[in-house]
């Protein structure tokens, strides 16, 4: 069965850090597609940031590159998302999204709140 667990949300002042993770259980990350998602109030979810294959690929939205950065731990089974420099449009509820191959369709996580304000 496919499991993801996020952690790691919070309030954080603007300029500030944080570091989100997703324990998956049920399925190998490193033969999947990942990804973090985010919906903040009012808005449509949307992709922030997705890292693929064995040979490592990986992806993010125009408003956060260069202060969010993806990464995984294969012996862990989990995924990461460090997010620096945080802005008040950061704010919403960050989700794990798992493509895992040899299953259908997609999985996703309960999600994780994150608040930047001051």
């Amino acid at each position: 069965q496919v499991q993801l667990v996020e952690s790691g949300g919070g309030l954080v002042q603007p300029g500030g850090s944080l570091k989100l993770s997703c324990a998956a259980s049920g399925f190998s990350i490193s033969r999947s597609a990942m990804n973090w998602y985010r919906q903040a109030p009012g808005k449509e979810r949307e992709l922030v940031a997705g890292i693929t294959g064995i040979i490592i690929g990986k992806k993010y939205a125009d408003s956060v590159k260069g202060r969010f950065t993806i990464s995984r731990n294969s012996a862990k089974n989990t995924v990461y998302l460090q997010m620096n420099s945080l802005r008040p449009e950061d704010t919403g509820v960050y989700y794990c999204n798992a493509i895992p191959e040899g299953f259908p369709g997609d999985s996703w996580g309960q999600g994780t709140q994150v608040t930047v304000s001051s």
